[in-house]
């Protein structure tokens, strides 16, 4: 690599940095902790009985030792292991605008980290496309954060088609403790629902769904030579005729709404990312939505 590519990337990762810190501080501050819970409750301490208290919380011990009934508080165990699963193929190269949606979902991606670091949550991350890339395991700190999106920044596009069922079975295989796995793919490959619920029986899955304005509608530019990304394949459409513009729009939508159908079946959170839209919006309105169902 040479020092002009290591001096672009630092530049991106204090730019997005900057971009990541302001929207936790200002847009995201408690969504994220109310919405992604601990692992459950842990032993605070002991305390005289009062009444109302329930019997069940009587630490028997205690109170023998003390000849006065004492109960057990606890807390809510708030630290999480938080675990990004990022496709890399070549298909998240694509963008009509000014990014790309592998741009898009980086940015999405480092945001989520810094509101998980404030949290003094574990973060790790998992880079893949019909093959496991790189992964990096859960660990604290400003430090690993600042790693994993200078990783995530550094890989190029991978021309290689996308495996999901790949990436969702190395993670229950390392991930053995329930965590929060944010799956993060334009889906132009199609997860089992086998492997979909399993994934979200052992976690709490999200799956982050990107695409582009484009990838749904045709303009009317004449002949077009659409090459498919990751497969190479290239199909000549003539646009100019508007019941091909509609087909391929129905075509899409038709995709786009079973691959929702599929996750709510499964029971899995989407949370839908244009690359024309300010991220930040989405993700805002996807904490609303799931802080509405928890509460």
């Amino acid at each position: 690599m040479s020092e002009q590519t290591v001096a672009e990337i630092l530049r991106k990762v204090q730019r997005i940095q900057i971009v990541a810190n302001r929207s936790v501080n200002d847009l995201l501050a408690g969504q994220y902790r109310s919405v992604f819970r601990g692992r459950g409750m842990e032993f605070d301490e002991v305390r005289e009985y009062q009444p109302g208290d329930e019997i069940r919380t009587i630490d028997w011990n205690v109170t023998a030792r003390a000849g006065a009934p004492f109960v057990k508080r606890f807390s809510e165990e708030r630290e999480m292991t938080v675990l990004f699963l990022l496709d890399v193929s070549a298909s998240g190269a694509f963008g009509s605008g000014r990014q790309s949606k592998l741009d898009v979902m980086v940015e999405m991606v480092a945001l989520l980290m810094f509101s998980a670091l404030k949290n003094n949550d574990k973060v790790g991350l998992l880079l893949f496309s019909n093959a496991i890339e790189r992964y990096y395991p859960p660990r604290k700190g400003r430090s690993n954060v600042l790693r994993l999106i200078r990783e995530m920044i550094a890989i190029p596009p991978v021309s290689r088609e996308t495996q999901l069922d790949t990436a969702l079975q190395f993670l229950n295989r390392v991930q053995k403790r329930r965590a929060v796995v944010f799956l993060i793919s334009d889906f132009q490959a199609v997860a089992s629902r086998q492997a979909l619920a399993l994934t979200h029986r052992r976690h709490d899955l999200v799956a982050m769904t990107v695409s582009d304005p484009r990838e749904r509608e045709l303009p009317n530019v004449g002949f077009l030579n659409l090459r498919d990304a990751e497969t190479g394949e290239i199909v000549e459409v003539d646009t100019r005729h508007p019941r091909v513009r509609d087909l391929f729009r129905e075509q899409t939508t038709r995709r786009a709404e079973q691959l929702s159908s599929r996750l709510r079946r499964t029971g899995i959170d989407e949370l839908k990312i244009s690359t024309q839209e300010p991220y930040t919006i989405s993700l805002k309105r996807f904490f609303e939505s799931r802080e509405k169902r928890f509460h």
